[in-house]
Order: C-alpha cells, then sequence, then structure tokens
C-alpha cells in the first residue's frame, strides 16, 4: 500500500480532494450539516484517512504529533481570536439540542479532514520539491474550494467573501503546520471555528465586518510567524 501511494501521491491528493467535495456536496444537498447521515458519513471519512495514515505509518509526517515552537508562535493564542468571530453577531439559538449535537460532531470530522486532506496530504506532497509552491497551493485551493457552496445553495457576495478569507486563514494555517510540524492546533482551531458556526446571527457584523477580520489577522499573524521563525526555505 505505502510503495503504491508514494508511486502514485499526487493522484491520491487530487482524488481525495475530489471524493471529499462530492460527498459533501451530496450530504449537504440531500440532508443538510444538522443531520445524523452527514455526521455518520463524515466520520467514516474521518476514519478512512487515519487508517490510510496508519497504514502509510505517516501519523507525525501528517502532523500528529506535538508541536514546535509554541512560545513564539504566542501559543496560538490569536487563534482563539479568529475562532470567536463567530460568536460577536450574539449566539442565535434555533436548532434543537440533537441538531446542535450532530452539527457540532459533523463540523469537528470537517474541520479535521480539511486539515488532513489540504494542509497534510497536499503540503506534504508538494513540500519536498517546493515549500513556497506548496504553501500557495495548499491556501489557494482551500479557499477556492469554496467557491462549491454556490452549487450547494449559497448567496454569490457572502461566498466570494468566504473564498478570500478562507484563502487567508488557510495560509496562515499551512504556515502553521510548516514552522510547528504539527497539525493540531490547525485541527482545533478550525473544527472548534466550524462547530460554532451553528450559533451564528447573520447580520452586518457576521456578513462584511467579520470576513475583513478573518482576511486581515489570519495574514498578520502569519507575517510575524514567518518573521519570528525564519528559515531559508520559506520566506513569505
Amino acid at each position: 500500500m505505502k510503495k503504491i501511494f508514494e508511486k502514485h501521491e499526487t493522484l491520491f491528493c487530487i482524488l481525495l480532494i475530489v471524493l471529499y467535495i462530492v460527498i459533501n456536496s451530496f450530504c449537504l444537498q440531500n440532508f443538510g450539516v444538522t443531520d445524523y447521515r452527514s455526521t455518520l458519513i463524515n466520520t467514516l471519512f474521518s476514519l478512512a484517512l487515519i487508517i490510510l495514515m496508519l497504514s502509510l505509518k505517516r501519523i507525525s509526517y501528517y502532523g500528529l504529533c506535538k508541536a514546535e515552537h509554541t512560545k513564539e508562535l504566542l501559543y496560538f493564542i490569536p487563534l482563539a481570536l479568529i475562532v470567536s468571530v463567530n460568536l460577536w453577531s450574539g449566539i442565535n439559538i434555533n436548532n434543537t439540542p440533537t441538531e446542535i449535537i450532530f452539527h457540532t460532531l459533523n463540523m469537528l470530522n470537517i474541520g479535521f479532514i480539511e486539515e488532513i486532506i489540504f494542509r497534510g496530504f497536499l503540503f506534504r506532497m508538494m513540500e519536498k520539491d517546493s515549500p513556497r509552491a506548496a504553501i500557495a497551493v495548499s491556501s489557494i485551493t482551500f479557499g477556492i474550494g469554496h467557491i462549491v457552496n454556490l452549487f450547494n445553495g449559497a448567496d454569490l457576495v457572502p461566498t466570494l467573501l468566504q473564498v478570500c478569507y478562507a484563502t487567508a486563514v488557510g495560509y496562515l494555517l499551512v504556515i502553521i503546520f510548516h514552522k510547528s510540524k504539527s497539525l493540531i492546533p490547525c485541527i482545533i482551531a478550525h473544527s472548534v471555528n466550524n462547530a460554532l458556526s451553528v450559533f451564528n446571527e447573520e447580520n452586518t457584523v457576521s456578513l462584511y465586518i467579520a470576513p475583513v477580520f478573518l482576511t486581515v489577522v489570519p495574514l498578520l499573524y502569519a507575517i510575524y510567524i514567518n518573521r519570528r521563525l525564519k528559515d531559508k526555505e520559506v520566506t513569505v
């Protein structure tokens, strides 16, 4: 299995991304994010990724390990500010307790899956040839991937804003992974942010101010990390 994967690593990465997009588009269109079936499907997807990493003996390689340079990375406290954005407009509780539970579990899985695919598999696959290109492709692919929300009923302007700030957040997260060698802070921040979206109240703050914050702050934090932890490979 490992030899086959290493020989066709690019193809595997592309297939994982396509498979993820297709599966979650299907879930959104047919079940929604608060349905137990979406949660079950994404849980199985997460387990499949874990099994794949175990079979490849690449658990630490793909970032499931202790982070390095935590002090220089400010103990990842800026990530908490980013995660808090979903609560800025107040707390909206229009869903039933069961829906909130399934939404939370589903989003925890999605955060894990996206980090493993876009930061783990995709970035690691390209990093050995060009860290700069790997960072750019991982960030842009993650951001543009959100355009699929248009096909799932999302409005144009909010989706375009989401693409912009998702690219900025994706850039920050891949920088954190590259510098700390760990995906765990990224997975936690991404998953918690997704889970808290169930309480998001849509208004001017959430639709327009939050996207600006989610674009500027990740970029500033990433610039700080790059300056604090300079190396010869990446100075972005």
